[in-house]
């Protein structure tokens, strides 16, 4: 069962593989239907596609005075979500610099889940795009705490549980199953996955850096 199980993980990984090189295929396709690249992070658009993006630009006064009733009793609620949202920030940096580097498991990284690009685009007046970097920011930072949740049960509890949920995540492809006490025992605070991560990521961030150095 668990030889059965590792070759289907092999399979599995081989398509990530394939599914990754056919999206970058689409996305350069992309990158030239729509004028625009990426250098160092930041989108580099061409003069032209900025002047057609800024014919679809609303005013100010027109984000204002469309907004409902509703959507402007709610702001307050949205936004009072920042103080939350920075302490739970500052305790990830702490948890992880001190609880993940003990376990010597991978840091999560940060700026791969809190993306500010979206205030790069022409067609965004202010008010859109500062609620725009606060979703980035707020969403974002949601995505990373559960990443680093995740590695945490990686690590301490990689048992599957006995009924489906509805969301599984990708570290859950090494959990032994709910049954099974022999492979629970083979992964139990082991970071031999993680280490095919670290070497992985090496990998993508030389690919990169000749990318961008070309």
């Amino acid at each position: 069962m668990q030889e059965s199980i590792k070759q289907l993980l092999e399979d599995i990984k081989i398509k990530k593989e394939q599914i990754k090189k056919d999206y970058e295929k689409l996305y350069n396709s992309f990158k030239e239907k729509y004028w625009f690249d990426i250098k160092w992070k930041k989108v580099i658009w061409s003069k032209e596609k900025i002047k057609e993006l800024k014919k679809y630009k609303n005013s100010i006064l027109d984000s204002i005075f469309s907004a409902t009733v509703r959507e402007i009793l709610s702001i307050p609620f949205i936004y009072a979500m920042i103080i939350p949202a920075i302490f739970l920030d500052i305790c990830l940096f702490i948890y992880q610099q001190t609880a993940l580097r003990l376990y010597k498991v991978p840091l999560v990284k940060r700026s791969d889940y809190i993306i500010f690009d979206r205030a790069q685009l022409a067609y965004l007046n202010i008010i859109q795009k500062i609620n725009c970097m606060y979703c980035s920011y707020f969403n974002g930072l949601m995505q990373y705490a559960v990443e680093v949740a995740w590695r945490t049960e990686k690590y301490w509890c990689p048992i599957k549980h006995s009924r489906k949920k509805a969301w599984e995540h990708n570290w859950e492809i090494y959990f032994a199953d709910y049954w099974d006490a022999e492979w629970f025992k083979e992964t139990f605070c082991k970071v031999k996955e993680f280490e095919l991560l670290n070497n992985k990521e090496i990998g993508n961030n030389i690919n990169s850096s000749n990318k961008e150095n070309s």
